[in-house]
């Protein structure tokens, strides 16, 4: 398979297969990176389709930038990788995994693509934040004052991601969709899924005993068959 190296502005990219007039864009998730596209590359370029995919903020080459990887950076960031490919292509579709979701839905609400797949999204950042909030026995109070909390689990709280989040909902997403989700995650609560299934009529996907991470052999398996059905 034909990939390519590429810089949009300061963002490392992958570009794979050959030319085409239908390109997917494929945000990774958290702890991820760019390359994490290739296997989804393989399947999407027999198809007839060019893959684009390039590190979010603190992911792969760009983890020592001092530039977080915050919703307001991600979201930056992917409206720049769309601006590079609009007018390189006739039609778009959208392959995103976990936090890469978020980052799509609130940057890309405007935007038609022909296709979406979604792997263990995130689709309610702020009722993840609040649960987060929970788990770490924080009030946003505490969490106003302080700025910042490292929780006990390591991922770090916010008050400005948070005011962000809350103030750019998600409030239309008009494409049409699927979405493959583990049965355990502990991420995305099943009533967030079905209300946001529901609203925006997607297909949905659910691997018994599946988890949020698609890592064993029978997940990463399971999630290919599922590729190679919707792509």
């Amino acid at each position: 398979m034909k990939e390519k190296k590429i810089q949009i502005e300061n963002i490392p990219a992958i570009l794979y297969g050959t030319d085409s007039e239908r390109l997917y864009i494929f945000v990774h998730g958290k702890y991820s990176k760019k390359e994490e596209a290739e296997n989804f590359a393989n399947i999407a370029v027999q198809l007839g389709y060019q893959v684009i995919s390039f590190d979010l903020p603190e992911h792969g080459e760009r983890g020592n930038e001092p530039y977080e990887c915050t919703a307001q950076n991600g979201v930056h960031d992917l409206k720049i990788i769309y601006s590079f490919v609009k007018n390189k292509y006739r039609s778009f579709s959208l392959y995103a995994c976990s936090l890469g979701v978020y980052f799509s839905l609130t940057a890309y609400q405007d935007i038609s693509f022909d296709n979406c797949l979604f792997l263990s999204p995130i689709l309610n950042m702020e009722r993840l934040i609040q649960n987060m909030m929970k788990w770490s026995d924080v009030s946003e109070e505490e969490l106003k004052g302080t700025g910042e909390i490292i929780t006990f689990f390591g991922e770090k709280l916010s008050w400005s991601y948070y005011q962000y989040v809350r103030n750019h909902p998600i409030e239309k997403w008009n494409n049409r969709t699927f979405i493959l989700y583990g049965e355990n995650d502990n991420l995305t609560e099943r009533s967030v899924l079905n209300s946001f299934s529901e609203k925006y009529n997607c297909d949905v996907t659910i691997m018994d005993n599946g988890e949020h991470y698609f890592h064993t052999p029978e997940q990463l398996n399971y999630l290919e068959n599922w590729i190679r059905k919707v792509v």
